[in-house]
């Protein structure tokens, strides 16, 4: 089984309106404390763990890790491999703003033992970029990715689209900008509105008016063409890559193994008393770092997952990918499989493929997946 750790940087220069991950603004976090906390965590985890399992990859998330110096990201790996075995060719990944980024600040990631980033671009022209509250303009965005490049031999270009009054023509050549870069893997999402954000507030009282669903759905149909004919095809939903070049650290989300979680807010799924277990970090910063000091952790939910509940996050995690999901590897795992009847139906619709005992999704099937996953779970 693949393991990972996910750490979570939960602060940031500003707050997008769009955005509802765990993130804060403070004017200037005391970094040396936050990666003590994060390190008391990684102890606690390996604690609760019977086995040490080799680490694959490592993910800073946030947040803006790339608010945190060098420095702090060599403590918290140094740590993890103090822990746990690291494999020869473990993926560490950074996801940074270009707001933050500067050469000296990437060039010690790199010495810290950072060989992937994923640079937070989101829009590449002025007014979309004021509009979804980013602190860079496009001509930053433009100079952060080629440093990026320059320094790091994996680079993903993350983009929103379906942004407000956006348009199939204006994506398809942004599109083709983007791609025009040459970055390996790139990261596509629709934006959708989450409640308690500003952006959900302007949607409800009119002020905001966002592709309606054919429109959306064609937005995506342009995103599959042209990362197809790039080189660059969807190996899951809303993330695309050159063949051999995909987030392997996500991969292990989607193909439903093992990640500890740690920091404010993180998730993570652990093999624990021989019983898989789900856990939540408290998500306002000082209540978790209290709780890490007080407990050695600062974890407010630790949930083990019976095997019914496991079995269908695993399905819902698969069939996003477009490998699909091998039915008999399911099958020995959780010690069931969905209906055969249900998938022929699903089949006669043109929404599902099954190929041998590996079922996928159809490009039609992928824009309905919620319809397909709540069929299969009937």
């Amino acid at each position: 089984m693949s393991f990972g750790v996910y750490v979570h940087w939960p602060f940031c220069a500003a707050k997008c309106p769009y955005c509802d991950f765990n993130s804060h603004v403070r004017s200037q976090p005391d970094e040396d404390g936050w990666v003590d906390g994060i390190l008391a965590e990684l102890d606690w985890v390996a604690r609760a763990l019977r086995e040490r399992p080799v680490v694959e990859s490592v993910f800073f998330g946030g947040g803006t890790p790339s608010l945190m110096t060098g420095r702090a990201t060599e403590r918290i790996l140094a740590k993890i491999a103090a822990l746990w075995p690291m494999a020869n060719d473990a993926e560490i990944t950074l996801e940074a703003n270009p707001a933050s980024a500067d050469a000296g600040r990437f060039a010690d990631y790199r010495a810290a033992g950072v060989n992937r980033v994923s640079l937070g671009v989101q829009a590449l022209n002025d007014a979309d970029l004021k509009a979804l509250g980013r602190l860079h303009d496009a001509a930053e965005a433009q100079a952060a990715l080629r440093m990026a490049m320059a320094t790091f031999d994996r680079v993903s270009l993350d983009l929103i689209y379906a942004r407000p009054d956006q348009s199939e023509a204006q994506w398809r050549d942004e599109l083709k900008q983007a791609l025009a870069f040459g970055t390996e893997h790139l990261s596509l999402y629709q934006l959708t509105i989450e409640p308690e954000t500003p952006y959900a507030l302007l949607y409800r009282n009119g002020q905001l008016h966002i592709p309606d669903e054919d429109l959306a759905a064609g937005l995506y149909e342009t995103t599959q063409e042209l990362t197809a004919a790039a080189g660059r095809p969807a190996y899951e939903i809303s993330n695309h890559a050159r063949p051999g070049a995909e987030s392997r650290h996500n991969l292990i989300y989607w193909r439903y193994g093992d990640y500890a979680g740690v920091g404010p807010g993180a998730h993570g799924r652990i093999a624990r008393n021989g019983r898989r277990t789900a856990t939540a970090a408290i998500k306002l910063p000082e209540r978790w770092r209290e709780a890490v000091t007080r407990q050695g952790h600062g974890f407010a939910e630790q949930v083990t997952i019976f095997d019914g509940d496991a079995a269908r996050e695993h399905l819902l995690m698969n069939l996003r990918l477009s490998e699909g999901l091998d039915l008999d590897r399911y099958q020995t795992r959780w010690g069931a499989r969905p209906s055969a009847q249900r998938i022929a139906e699903l089949e006669d619709l043109g929404l599902v493929r099954l190929n041998g005992a590996v079922l996928t999704t159809t490009a039609h099937g992928r824009l309905l997946l919620n319809r397909v996953i709540e069929a299969l779970l009937d």
